[in-house]
């Protein structure tokens, strides 16, 4: 581990597997200070420009993990994959849509305190190849003295260089929030602006039409989708709103925001017009 004084910064990266345009308008909804950019072919970085972990008191991976699960949700074609550390662990959360979180925990010196059925199971819903990948990932579920909990983290962001990643320079697991907002900010990444409902709301609907989901916005799938969205986000918001989880009330806000926006679509697109 790197001997430095004082205690370990917390920090987080939002790892999302679409291109900055599919990315940036869900990532407006969260109504946070983010910054994007890409990070390789078919892949987008985001990195916090606050610190909320600090002004709300709640952990970094409990704030990340609503972040990811309500961006997961609301794009619902692509995972994302939370980098989280703080002074005394470290480890990874993937959302992907509607599915349980999948989490892996690391102490500070790199102990691994997870469960190799959940590396098993992040490598099959992203993509990875079930014998090379989970072969490269099995190593950071393994006791070993010389890599401490940044050094896992850099190889979870190796074996995903090999479906393309490619983090900006400068841009690495373990690093302050501070320092990982100068460096995108040099980097050229994009500070994401709150324009209001409105404008987030037709921004979206450009976003989806275009992406995959554009033939399941109109009929029984998307009213399917749009209640199923709201039917989760709003247990979620009550549970969030009364535990003061800020990352939690955020999805749940989102996913409401979402299945409202799945079934008024053909009203919205129709004003458009």
């Amino acid at each position: 581990m790197n001997a430095t004084s004082g205690p370990r910064p917390a920090g987080a990266l939002l790892l999302c597997r679409a291109e900055p345009p599919a990315v940036r308008p869900p990532a407006q909804l969260l109504r946070e200070r983010l910054l994007l950019a890409p990070a390789g072919p078919e892949w987008s970085v985001l990195v916090p420009e606050g610190k909320p972990w600090l002004d709300d008191g709640e952990p970094v991976e409990r704030v990340v993990t609503g972040w990811a699960t309500a961006l997961a949700v609301s794009a619902a074609t692509w995972p994302v994959l939370a980098l989280w550390w703080d002074a005394e662990r470290a480890g990874i959360t993937l959302a992907a849509g509607f599915r349980r979180t999948v989490g892996y925990t690391w102490l500070a010196d790199g102990t691994p305190v997870g469960e190799d059925e959940a590396m098993r199971t992040f490598a099959a819903r992203l993509g990875l190849d079930p014998v090379l990948d989970v072969q490269a990932l099995e190593p950071l579920t393994r006791p070993d003295p010389d890599a401490d909990a940044d050094t896992r983290l850099v190889g979870i962001t190796a074996v995903l260089a090999r479906v393309g990643l490619a983090l900006p320079t400068g841009l690495a697991p373990g690093e302050s929030a501070d320092r990982l907002r100068s460096v995108a900010r040099v980097q050229g990444a994009e500070a994401l602006e709150w324009h209001g409902w409105r404008d987030a709301v037709r921004a979206e609907l450009d976003a989806v039409e275009g992406g995959r989901l554009g033939p399941y916005l109109r009929g029984p799938k998307a009213r399917l989708l749009g209640a199923a969205q709201l039917a989760a986000g709003v247990p979620l918001l009550a549970w969030g709103i009364g535990r003061r989880s800020g990352g939690w009330t955020t999805a749940g806000v989102l996913l409401v925001a979402h299945g409202a926006l799945g079934l008024a679509y053909d009203r919205l697109r129709g004003d458009a017009a």
